[in-house]
């Protein structure tokens, strides 16, 4: 049986937030097994609270050397993975994907479209070089003239393999999203055979222990009872508070709950947050609809509140925003932290300061 808190602590110490890791942006992307993307600079923040002496010019230029891509894979949102993660996962959840666009207006704008012939020319169209969906709308509408643009680039987005290219996601920079196939892109053709039992492999020792609800829940995919049932050999189970079978890796990291937690802050949609269908783990489910689109921060391994940096002119304030009143000692522990994240986002900021909200 497995309490809340050794829980928690299994799942801080295989997302690195135990303590600074010395590795590369590219060994922590790997060690993952993605994060969150929605969000182009959230990245850059999640690997700061994981690694020592983070440089996000590391990670723009594994962008730039196409080493990384951001791909809509889990949960059919986009993520910052591998190259090869790419290859081999984006295959595994075509299916979430086209379950996420059919239910949208936008597949039915475009029902009766022969698809082979459509996207063959929205293939042509990305290869012949990176465009927005705008772009990319208009000239599919040349050809289908009595379909919707917007639709139309939309679905292509979604059901044809595209990783969306820089200046989108380098440290600093913005632009729209900006697609191509991805087989252009990596110039390698996706894993004509992909491993579900490696995908459910590499969930576990990202985010186990967890439960078959749990693993689906982070990829979008459904029936991964038979998958998990074929691994149980090799893995080891457990039960949490609530009676549910987890399953794990019998090497994995599940440290004492007693594991001292620093403060950290987290990015907006980080998938620590975002990738249990039980997430007491790590956050009470009354403040899970508080973080949602803003940046959270822990107290001892869980969410206690949620944090933005205000800039003003030549001032840039860190406002933290407790769910709860905090004792003296985490808030002071949480302001030094947070200097150092002002420090990271905001260096050339001549005054910084932070500011407690009180607690309701």
């Amino acid at each position: 049986m497995l309490s809340r808190r050794a829980l928690n602590r299994a799942l801080l110490a295989r997302q690195m937030l135990l303590h600074r890791w010395e590795l590369s942006a590219f060994e922590a992307i790997e060690k993952l097994a993605g994060m969150q993307a929605q969000s182009p600079q959230a990245p850059y923040v999640g690997l700061w609270s994981r690694l020592a002496d983070f440089d996000p010019t590391e990670l723009s230029q594994l962008l730039l050397d196409r080493r990384v891509v951001r791909v809509p894979v889990m949960r059919a949102t986009v993520h910052l993975v591998t190259a090869q993660d790419c290859l081999s996962m984006r295959p595994l959840v075509q299916a979430v994907l086209e379950r996420s666009f059919g239910g949208t207006a936008f597949a039915r704008n475009i029902a009766g479209i022969e698809r082979g012939a459509f996207f063959a020319a929205a293939r042509a169209l990305l290869e012949e070089k990176p465009r927005t969906r705008p772009e990319l709308g208009q000239l599919l509408q040349e050809r289908w003239p009595d379909r919707d643009a917007l639709s139309m680039a939309c679905a292509i987005s979604a059901l044809v393999p595209a990783v969306q290219v820089p200046p989108r996601g380098l440290w600093r920079e913005s632009g729209q999203p900006t697609w191509t196939t991805t087989e252009k892109w990596l110039l390698q053709e996706l894993d004509p055979n992909p491993s579900l039992d490696a995908l459910v492999l590499r969930y576990l020792a990202a985010f186990g222990p967890a439960s078959v609800s749990d693993i689906q829940t982070w990829c979008g995919l459904t029936r991964l009872d038979v998958v998990v049932e074929c691994l149980r050999p090799q893995l080891c189970t457990f039960r949490d508070m609530q009676g549910r079978e987890l399953f794990d890796l019998p090497d994995a990291p599940r440290p004492d709950p007693d594991t001292p937690a620093p403060p950290r802050f987290l990015p907006e949609y980080d998938n620590l947050l975002l990738s249990h269908t039980d997430r007491t783990r790590v956050i009470a489910d009354p403040h899970r609809s508080l973080v949602f689109t803003k940046g959270a921060f822990l107290v001892d391994g869980f969410v206690c509140g949620v944090w933005k940096v205000v800039r003003k002119r030549r001032a840039a304030t860190l406002q933290i925003d407790p769910f709860q009143s905090l004792g003296e000692r985490d808030a002071q522990e949480l302001s030094e932290e947070g200097m150092r994240l002002l420090a990271f986002l905001s260096g050339d900021a001549e005054i910084r300061d932070i500011q407690f909200t009180p607690a309701a």
